[in-house]
C-alpha cells in the first residue's frame, strides 16, 4: 500500500502535537485526516490523483482542513453512515457519500473502532491499517467520559490485534511496525487503571476526582481535565459490569 505520512502542526493534546494526515493510494487516491492546510500536505497531494478525503474520526485535531482540500482537489468527501451531522458540524462540510463496516473507500476498507471517539473508523489496506487514535507506538490513547467508551475501545483493540496487520499508520506518531505487542501493551494499560479506578473506590473514594488522586501515581496536574475524563469513562465501565454503581451521585464498590 502506497502510503504518504504527513505530520500537521495543530492545536492539540497528543504529546507530539501534530496529527497525521496521509494520502494512500496513486489512482484514486485518499487523503485521510487532513488536520490542517500545510506547504508539506500541498507537496503531498500535489502529485497525486486525489479522488476522495476522509477522516478516522471528527475529533477537531483531525479534520480543519477537510473543508479546503474537497474544493481544492474536487474531491469526494466520506462519513460514517449515521454520523452525517456530526461531520457536518466538525468541518463544515455535508459528506457527499457515506461508508459502513466492510465498505471501501477506494481500496481502503472501512472497520468500525469506537472508544476513543463514537464515529471512529480504522482504514484497512493490504498488510497495513490507518488505525487513527486508537493506537499510539509509545503513551496511551485518551479515553474520556463523555464519548469515550472503553468496553468499545477494548473490544476495538482485540480486533485490531486479531488481524495482525504487518504495521499500522497512527494519528499521532511514528509509525508501529509492532501492531500486536503494541495492541497487547494499550489492552493492559487500561486493565492497569481500571483495577486502581476499583480499588481506590473499594478504599472509600466515592468521587471521579477523589478517585483520580488515587488512581494515578504520577503528578497529572498538567493534565488533570483529561484524567478525571478518563477515570470517569472507567467508573462507567465498572457500573456497566456491575462492579461498582453510583449512589446518591457517590460512587460505591458492589460487593
Amino acid at each position: 500500500m502506497n502510503v504518504t505520512r504527513v505530520p500537521v502542526e495543530v492545536p492539540t493534546r497528543a504529546p507530539t502535537g501534530a496529527t497525521n494526515a496521509y494520502v494512500v493510494g496513486t489512482d484514486p487516491a485518499v487523503l485521510v485526516d487532513p488536520a490542517a492546510r500545510a506547504d508539506a500536505l500541498d507537496d503531498a497531494v500535489a502529485g497525486r490523483d486525489v479522488e476522495h478525503v476522509a477522516v478516522t474520526h471528527t475529533h477537531p485535531d483531525h479534520v480543519g482542513a477537510v473543508a479546503h482540500y474537497a474544493e481544492a482537489l474536487d474531491a469526494t468527501t466520506w462519513a460514517r453512515y449515521g454520523r452525517t451531522d456530526r461531520f457536518e458540524r466538525a468541518t463544515g462540510v455535508r459528506p457527499d457519500r457515506t461508508y459502513r463496516e466492510g465498505d471501501a473507500v477506494a481500496g481502503l476498507e472501512i472497520v468500525d473502532t469506537p472508544g476513543h471517539a463514537v464515529d471512529h473508523v480504522a482504514f484497512r489496506g493490504d498488510d497495513a491499517v490507518l488505525c487513527g487514535d486508537l493506537a499510539v507506538a509509545a503513551g496511551s490513547v485518551v479515553v474520556g467520559h463523555p464519548e469515550g467508551d472503553l468496553r468499545a475501545y477494548l473490544t476495538a483493540l482485540r480486533r485490531l490485534h486479531a488481524m495482525n496487520p504487518r504495521v499500522l499508520h497512527p494519528g499521532h506518531g511514528p509509525t508501529i511496525d509492532d501492531p500486536r505487542a503494541t495492541c497487547e501493551r494499550l489492552v493492559e494499560h487500561r486493565l492497569d487503571r481500571e483495577s486502581a479506578v476499583l480499588a481506590a473506590v473499594r478504599d472509600g473514594a466515592d468521587t471521579v476526582p477523589a478517585i483520580t488522586d488515587r488512581a494515578y501515581e504520577k503528578d497529572v496536574s498538567d493534565v488533570r481535565d483529561l484524567a478525571e475524563a478518563t477515570v470517569h469513562a472507567h467508573v462507567q465501565k465498572l457500573a456497566h459490569e456491575r462492579r461498582v454503581r453510583w449512589a446518591n451521585g457517590r460512587i460505591e464498590p458492589v460487593d
